[in-house]
């Protein structure tokens, strides 16, 4: 049976509002030297990775939707398989100016669809 492709947008969601949740009130400084937030943050990039790749196999054109889908799979690629070495000061990067971005668009597509 073939999973309805909300489920990913859904991953997608739950997982950027995680990460936001994890970094609130930290600054770069507080992120970098909390090796804790840092698991807890690249785990969620993962699953927004992977949900999204998967979305992309279900429903093409529903994922060509998402800005930056492919940038945000090979991030996810990055700092899981260590194609390229990601400094902290990267994913802080990532979490300060594309994540809101990506959870809002998301939220969009959502929306539009209808959650239920």
């Amino acid at each position: 049976m073939q999973r309805d492709p909300r489920a990913f947008l859904w991953e997608v969601r739950e997982a950027a509002f995680a990460i936001q949740s994890f970094t609130a009130g930290m600054d770069a400084a507080a992120y970098a030297a909390n090796e804790m937030a840092q698991a807890a943050v690249e785990r969620k990039f993962e699953i927004i990775g992977v949900a999204l790749n998967q979305l992309a196999r279900l429903d093409a054109a529903l994922a060509a939707r998402v800005p930056d889908l492919p940038q945000i799979v090979a991030f996810r690629n990055q700092l899981i398989h260590g194609y390229a070495t990601v400094n902290v000061s990267s994913v802080w990067n990532v979490i300060q100016n594309a994540l809101p971005p990506l959870a809002g668009s998301v939220q969009a597509l959502l929306d539009e669809l209808g959650e239920a």
